[in-house]
C-alpha cells in the first residue's frame, strides 16, 4: 500500500514529544514542556500590521512561485547588509519554512547512493530528508571537547568519491554551537577543488551570545559558489506559524530546478506572509530581535548555572539558538527511557539526545519564561537524585 520511499522516514521526535506534552496538559496533567523549538515571544507588531494591511488591500491571490519581487529584493538586501553576501533576487526562492527549502535542495541535487556529511548532534530532520532523496547520511560524531563542532580532520576522513554535500548548522540546533570565521575558513580549504555542495542552515543567526555570526558563503569566492544559504524568520522574528523560509545560491541551474519542483508541489508560499516578511528583512524590527536575544541570553546563563549544579548532569554554555544539550551519561545511557521516565514522574518534557544522533544527552529548550525554567530544572534535579539513590 505504501511506497518504499515513505517508509524510510521516521516521525520527528521533537514534534512527537511536544504533541505528547500538549495532550497530557489537555488532560489536566501538570506539564512543563521544554521540547518545542519555538520562541515564546509574539510576532512583532510591525509585521502583524503589514499582514493586516495586505489582507485589507486584497493581496490574497497566487504569486510567482519563488516569491514576489519585493520580498526577493528584501532577502537580497538582508543578506548583503547582515552577511556581506551579494545575491540577485533571481538567486533566491522563498518557501514554506526552511524545512521546505532543505527538502527542495535535497530533491534537486541528490541521487541514489550520494553521500551527505552531517555532523552530530544534528537537527532531527536532516538525515530523514537525505534518506527520502535516496541518498546516504554520513554522520560525523562531534564531542564537547570541540564544542560539538566538526573538525577539519573529521571532515577529511569522511569525504569519499560519493560525497555530494556537507550540512553546516550555525548556530546549531540542538547544541547552540557556532562556527567561527577561522573554523569556516579551515573547512573551506578542505573543500577546495571538490564539487561538494555546502548546505548552510543559518536559521538562528540573530540569536548569538558573546560571539559574532559568520555566514559560510561569505568566507571566500569558492565557498560562495558552492554554498546554498538557508534561512528564515521563524526563530529570530518569532514567525514560526507564518512559514517563511528562504534559500539563496548563485547557481542558476539549481534555482531553476528547485523553482520547478516547488511549482509542482506547493507553488508560492502564503501571499500575506510574503508581505509581512518585508519589514523584518529590511531591519525594521531589529529592536524586537535584540530584546528577544537579550532575554534568551539571560535565560541561558541561569539555566546553565542551575544544570551544572546538579550532580550527575553537565552542560556547555550555548553560543547561539535557545537550546541546552544536557549531558546525562553519569545518570543514564538510554536517553529515550530517561526522558520517558522524567515526563511520567515529573511532568517535564525534554527531547532525547538520540533523536539528534547523540546518545547520553537531552535537549532542553529555554524558549520559555525564567520561572518555568527554574521549576523545570528543580523537578529534573529531584528526579536525577531519586534515580541515583535507587541505583
Amino acid at each position: 500500500m505504501l511506497s518504499d520511499r515513505i517508509q524510510t522516514l521516521s516521525p520527528s521526535l521533537t514534534i512527537a514529544i511536544s504533541s505528547l506534552a500538549r495532550d497530557l496538559k489537555a488532560q489536566g496533567k501538570d506539564i512543563l514542556s521544554f521540547s518545542a523549538g519555538e520562541p515564546d515571544f509574539g510576532t512583532p507588531q510591525t509585521i502583524k500590521d503589514e499582514a493586516i494591511k495586505a489582507i485589507n488591500e486584497g493581496f490574497t491571490q497566487y504569486t510567482a512561485v519563488p516569491g514576489i519581487p519585493e520580498v526577493l529584493e528584501a532577502v537580497a538586501v538582508k543578506l548583503k547588509r547582515d552577511n556581506g553576501i551579494e545575491y540577485a533576487p533571481s538567486d533566491i526562492i522563498v518557501s514554506n519554512g526552511a524545512k521546505q527549502s532543505l527538502f527542495n535542495l535535497f530533491q534537486a541535487t541528490l541521487n541514489e547512493g550520494d553521500e551527505v556529511i552531517i555532523p552530530a548532534p544534528y537537527w532531527v530532520t536532516y538525515p530523514e530528508l537525505v534518506k527520502y532523496a535516496s541518498a546516504v547520511p554520513v554522520t560525523i560524531h562531534t564531542d564537547e571537547i570541540n564544542g560539538f563542532k566538526m573538525t577539519v580532520d573529521q571532515l577529511k576522513d569522511a569525504i569519499t568519491p560519493k560525497t555530494r554535500m556537507v550540512i553546516l548548522t550555525t548556530p546549531s540546533n540542538p547544541t547552540g554551537s557556532v562556527y567561527s570565521q577561522e573554523e569556516l575558513e579551515s573547512i573551506a580549504k578542505v573543500l577546495e577543488g571538490t564539487d561538494i555542495i555546502v548546505a548552510s542552515d543559518e536559521m538562528y543567526e540573530k540569536l548569538v551570545y558573546g560571539i559574532d555570526f559568520v555566514a559560510a558563503a561569505s568566507i571566500s569566492e569558492d565557498m560562495y559558489q558552492r554554498t546554498v544559504t538557508i534561512n528564515g524568520l521563524s526563530k529570530s522574528v518569532a514567525m514560526t506559524g507564518w512559514r517563511f523560509g528562504y534559500l539563496a545560491t548563485p547557481k542558476k541551474e539549481l534555482i531553476a530546478a528547485m523553482n520547478k519542483l516547488q511549482s509542482q508541489s506547493t507553488s508560492n508560499i502564503n501571499s500575506i506572509t510574503q508581505k509581512a516578511a518585508i519589514p523584518a528583512l529590511l531591519g525594521e524590527v531589529n529592536e524586537d530581535i535584540e530584546q528577544m536575544r537579550r532575554a534568551f541570553e539571560g535565560r541561558a546563563d541561569e539555566a546553565v548555572k542551575l544544570f551544572n549544579a546538579v550532580e550527575g548532569l553537565s552542560v556547555l554554555k550555548p553560543q547561539g539558538a535557545f537550546y541546552l544539550f544536557v549531558n546525562i551519561k553519569d545518570v543514564s545511557n538510554d536517553s529515550i527511557e530517561f526522558c520517558k521516565e522524567l515526563l511520567q514522574a515529573t511532568g517535564v518534557a525534554v527531547v532525547p539526545g538520540i533523536g539528534f544522533g547523540s546518545e547520553g544527552y537531552f535537549r532542553f529548550s529555554f524558549a520559555t519564561d525564567i520561572t518555568t525554567i527554574r521549576e523545570g530544572i528543580r523537578r529534573i534535579e529531584k528526579f536525577v537524585k531519586q534515580k541515583q539513590d535507587n541505583s
